[in-house]
């Protein structure tokens, strides 16, 4: 081994350095050989296609629409399946129409005897309501192995051998593909699945109570299959009968329903009634597919305007258009504002526009943040992270974007959701439940301390509207101003409610027994328990605050935090005082509001979504009378009562209804407010010239400081270099 000393370093140093100047110099000539940024994430060649980038932090967990029952799960589920109506894309209110259905159901009331009854009967003499449907004849299914056939009529993919299943890692990976057309069987299948023993959907058991014979198909198919020997593979439901659901012919059937029950309309725009073909069923319940975790759960198929190409959740999930997708077009109708924002633009254009949909995993907020800044991304939510970067708030208190954003023309779309946030009281508990005067205005006072305006500014960046009642915007039986205020808790001043003084808490709280927070009976400090599933720092801020509102009546709040396998089984035993929840819509009507509060619906005994195990035999008769009737003046009316009635007792504080803040960057387009319309991407369109223009603009890379640093690197080896260059030469003369 021979040694280098430091000098000698540097000399090699110096002609080092005069490389790595050259190459440096260099890189801009270089960079410019090509269109695409350095930071590009995406595969070369990907800037202008006409793909949409989105990003997903946690997989989806369920992608069959019998199982499906989340958001996350809705974004890819919604454009792979279709059934039968969907929302109207830009009319509001929320308005029905076709999608896979010819026309809108005809609705047909019948008696006893199944008979017709005459118009205007009155819903007592309602035996059954039977939803007459014909299909579109033009719709086929997505080109998929489970209907590739052999030449003699078999079906190529469904028996694969050992030596077959060796190459097969993904659904790609199949070689053949074929389609069938869509048919009523496929409907009455799918709505057969839903009481699969296998499955578990959750609306099973609802379903159950409205379509004529479900329930005795479920007792028959739950029986057969406890029965079977290989509960593994395909257990075939075609051959059970269905009373309820009756086919006529290939484009033509009917539901049948006990009794009235209106909210069905909605339900037949939601994926759990989205047809599913048999073939797939069968060909994914082949336990060599099942050891790869290829299945309907896995790889949908269905006839949206988009199929599952790619779905790896450890790193991206990929849309692509279906080829076999039928006639559809963007709408035509819509209001003023509509036409003003461009969304009239596309009017009666052929749709889907996106070719391809791109889901990215990104579990960090900042990454995200980041190359949505960069343009990588087409849209972003807005986190407490990166709110005030793009987010100000004018003089009256409205949102608007930061200069930083209106610089790169970012839109930034804001709506009410349909939905609601609250903290709910365990009506079972003997110190914070019960329907008498003093645990009511218990109750109260706590509804009026707790102050959800400071909430929603503090821990919310202002996103939400303080909850009045039960029902949020949009639902009907929701009233804006004074007529629609909690009169238990607010006063309506100056033309806006505002939230009675802490004094008027204080007194109520004395008028049910605990004057400045003590027991009046035991002279105790009176101690509240309120079980939330929240850790971690982030939360400790917003346990801390509901801390401080209690305090506030002198009342003790002890957290108990836990998991949510834990919380829900704490919820479902009633072992619980406080809790905290939510609820999205998920149909446009009062009944999926005021069914959380029905007394037979409740948690405790019946595994219902009555979480506060509220009974009050007033609401409930109310309920009863208006969940199926038809929207009106005596609807209506019937609604103020019960919302009058659950503000008054107080199982939750209201909490608040929280607003969606989206960012979209210029060339997302068709971007219309509808959170019910969940099968939205085949409405919009990507401006994909004009984004790859922009990402290479915001995206130039910056040389001068790789420059800076060479150069005063050489500044502070050079003077050492030359010396020893120098002696170099005296000692060779």
């Amino acid at each position: 081994m021979h040694r280098i000393d430091f000098l000698s370093r540097l000399y090699y140093l110096g002609g080092s350095l005069t490389l790595l100047l050259c190459l440096v110099l260099l890189l801009p000539l270089l960079a410019g050989c090509g269109d695409q940024p350095l930071n590009d994430p995406y595969p070369k060649g990907q800037a202008g296609k006409n793909t949409l980038y989105t990003a997903f932090a946690e997989r989806p967990k369920h992608l069959d629409p019998a199982r499906s029952y989340s958001e996350d799960e809705a974004r890819y589920v919604a454009q792979i399946y279709e059934p039968l109506l969907q929302y109207h894309y830009l009319k509001k209110p929320f308005t029905l129409v076709p999608l896979t259905a010819a026309e809108m159901p005809k609705i047909v009331y019948l008696g006893r005897d199944l008979k017709p009854l005459p118009e205007g009967v009155a819903d007592e003499a309602i035996a059954f309501s039977e939803y007459d449907i014909r299909l579109r004849p033009d719709i086929r299914f997505q080109p998929h192995p489970a209907f590739a056939k052999s030449p003699d009529g078999r079906f190529r993919y469904h028996d694969l051998t050992a030596e077959e299943l060796q190459g097969i890692k993904s659904i790609a990976d199949f070689t053949e593909t074929g389609t069938r057309e869509l048919i009523a069987e496929d409907y009455l299948y799918g709505i057969k699945r839903l009481v699969h023993p296998q499955l578990h959907s959750p609306i099973a058991d609802l379903m159950q109570e409205h379509i004529t014979g479900l329930k005795a198909l479920s007792d028959q198919v739950e029986k057969d299959f406890s029965a079977s020997k290989d509960k593994s593979s395909f257990f075939d439901i075609r051959g059970y009968t269905l009373e309820g659901v009756t086919v006529i012919d290939p484009h033509h059937f009917k539901i049948r329903l006990n009794g009235k029950y209106p909210q069905f309309r909605f339900w037949l725009a939601m994926t759990f009634f989205a047809p599913v073909p048999w073939e797939a069923d069968q060909f994914y319940k082949q336990k060599g597919l099942i050891a790869k975790n290829i299945s309907l759960d896995w790889y949908p198929v269905g006839t949206g305007a988009y199929l599952m190409a790619e779905n790896n959740p450890n790193r991206r999930i990929v849309l692509t258009k279906n080829p076999n997708y039928h006639e559809d077009y963007y709408p035509t109708e819509g209001s003023p504002e509509d036409v003003k924002q461009g969304l009239l633009k596309d009017a009666g254009k052929k749709l889907p526009f996106i070719d391809q949909v791109v889901s990215i995993l990104e579990k960090e907020t900042i990454p995200y943040w980041n190359k949505f800044l960069q343009g990588y991304f087409d849209a972003s939510g807005l986190a407490s992270d990166n709110f005030d970067q793009a987010i100000s708030f004018a003089g009256q208190g409205g949102p608007e974007l930061t200069a930083e954003m209106k610089s790169r023309q970012i839109r930034l779309e804001t709506e009410v959701e349909a939905s609601i946030f609250y903290l709910g009281f365990n009506m079972l508990d003997p110190v914070v439940g019960g329907y008498g005067e003093a645990q009511s205005k218990l109750r109260r006072a706590i509804a009026i301390a707790v102050d959800y305006d400071e909430f929603i500014g503090i821990f919310a960046n202002g996103r939400g509207i303080v909850a009045q009642g039960a029902l949020p915007p949009g639902i009907f039986g929701y009233q804006e101003g004074e007529a629609g205020i909690n009169s238990y808790v607010f006063d309506w001043k100056d033309g806006i409610p505002r939230r009675k003084p802490l004094d008027e808490a204080k007194k109520l709280l004395a008028e049910a027994g605990y004057p400045d927070g003590v027991d009046a009976k035991t002279g105790k400090p009176l101690v509240l328990y309120y079980d939330v599933t929240a850790a971690g720092a982030d939360s400790k801020s917003t346990l801390n605050w509901y801390r401080k509102q209690f305090a506030k009546l002198g009342i003790q709040l002890v957290l108990r935090t836990t998991d949510y396998n834990q919380f829900q089984q704490k919820m479902a035993a009633g072992n619980v005082q406080l809790f905290s929840w939510g609820w999205n819509a998920d149909y446009p009507d009062p009944e999926n509001f005021f069914f959380l509060l029905h007394g037979p619906n409740a948690k405790v005994g019946g595994g219902g979504e009555n979480a506060s195990n509220y009974k009050n035999a007033e609401f409930d008769r109310l309920f009863e009378q208006m969940r199926n009737m038809d929207d009106g003046p005596q609807r209506l009316a019937i609604i103020q009562q019960m919302q009058n009635i659950v503000r008054r007792d107080s199982p939750w504080l209201f909490g608040y209804y929280p607003m969606k803040f989206a960012l979209y960057h210029v060339w997302y387009k068709n971007l219309a407010s509808n959170l019910l319309a969940r099968n939205r991407i085949k409405y919009q369109r990507i401006d994909a010239p004009l984004r790859a223009k922009l990402r290479s603009e915001w995206n130039k890379p910056v040389y001068w400081p790789l420059l800076l640093g060479l150069v005063l690197l050489i500044i502070a080896v050079l003077p050492a270099w030359m010396s020893y260059r120098k002696r170099q030469r005296g000692t060779a003369l």
